[in-house]
């Protein structure tokens, strides 16, 4: 069998990584994958004209998207008739991460417990909300944001100014969300789904905030570990209970193709777990801490989605706890500088594996792309 793995962050490694320990390397190609990736193909994974080339004159049998935005643009619907499978679901069930109003709709519509919310379209005024609340909410612009769309305020002024930085970032007439503040703490489950059945890796919790103590502007993710030590038997079949049932029963009323990964970002808060969002895919950065906790074959995992046996497969895992610390260009999630030479990746212990993320090779050398880096 042959694999595409599109993207190129740490995320994108992980899978590849953790799929080169079942089936030879040099099946697996990256679209466009980075520095420290194999067999990368210069494709922008937007470019679904490019990836359906490159998979048919390679005879590639399946795609695994890491990326939001190539599945919110409808990459599943666009292979539908190549006979290439691509794991992910279609540009309908995408919409559960493309767009915040449309996931918490669905959240009411099948009664996931979820945080209280109000809905702002077209530049409408939020100051009676926002006073009402005296400031203590959550505000969510609609559409994708790289996990920069999400601003956690305290204070009226906190509020205002997070409407302001949406308006400059997205325009006058970016629709939004505002969510009464939940407190608690945070943890992700990730599930791989066929529509029909749900299996759940392991809990994770990943951190936003750019300095110690969860200070700072929200980022992609400063790392993740797993498992979450708190998060028990008892607490796992809550979750099942009033959030992972109830959205599998809303894909499948809303007839939803959706063979791919779900992920549910949630609260436990002091009246039970509440759900924050749903993503469409890998976590980054949880991937590169459940794939190497998750002892099964991920490809025959991920096959299992097409080929109807999901629900028998057998799940295992491996002992202990794996931590995630990302590396950062200075600056970062602000301005940073790119093209930084990187050294010391060849001195490991032999517990240490490195993903890279915005990473290029250049002649012998790796260089930084991007803000989050290894």
């Amino acid at each position: 069998m042959k694999i595409a793995v599109i993207g190129s962050g740490g995320r994108e490694h992980a899978i590849a990584w953790k799929l080169s320990q079942d089936m030879q390397p040099e099946n697996i190609y990256m679209l466009p994958g980075n520095g420290g990736t194999l067999n990368n193909v210069s494709i922008n994974p937007d470019d679904f004209v490019g990836i359906k080339n490159f998979c048919l004159k390679n005879d590639v049998n399946l795609i695994i998207v890491g990326p939001e935005t190539p599945l919110s643009e409808g990459i599943v619907d666009y292979f539908k008739d190549t006979g290439i499978l691509v794991f992910g679901p279609d540009k309908k069930a995408a919409q559960l991460e493309a767009s915040k109003i449309w996931a918490k709709q669905f959240m009411k519509k099948y009664g996931v417990a979820a945080a209280e919310s109000w809905f702002f379209r077209q530049g409408e005024n939020a100051e009676r909300v926002i006073r009402d609340l005296k400031g203590n909410l959550v505000i969510k612009y609609d559409g994708l944001a790289a996990g920069k769309g999400v601003f956690v305020c305290s204070s009226i002024a906190e509020a205002n100014q997070a409407l302001i930085e949406i308006k400059e970032k997205y325009g006058d007439s970016a629709s939004f969300l505002i969510e009464k503040k939940l407190n608690g703490k945070e943890i992700s489950i990730i599930g791989i789904t066929d529509g029909k059945d749900i299996k759940l890796l392991l809990s994770s919790q990943d951190h936003k905030p750019i300095y110690d103590g969860d200070k700072g502007p929200n980022t992609g993710g400063m790392g993740a570990y797993c498992p979450v030590p708190f998060c028990n038997e008892a607490l796992m079949e809550n979750i099942n209970r009033s959030i992972v049932q109830p959205t599998l029963k809303g894909i499948q009323r809303e007839n939803y193709n959706f063979k791919g990964v779900i992920y549910f970002g949630l609260m436990i808060t002091d009246e039970g777990p509440k759900l924050l969002e749903y993503n469409i895919r890998f976590g980054d950065p949880e991937t590169e801490v459940i794939l190497p906790a998750l002892k099964s074959n991920l490809l025959n995992l991920i096959l299992s989605c097409f080929d109807g046996t999901l629900g028998d497969f057998e799940m295992e895992f491996n002992p202990g706890f794996f931590v995630d610390v990302v590396l950062t260009s200075g600056g970062y999630p602000g301005n940073y500088n790119k093209g930084l030479e990187i050294t010391g990746i060849k001195n490991l212990t032999t517990d240490c594996v490195i993903f890279h993320a915005g990473t290029k090779k250049e002649g012998d050398k790796i260089v930084t792309t991007g803000g989050r880096v290894l």
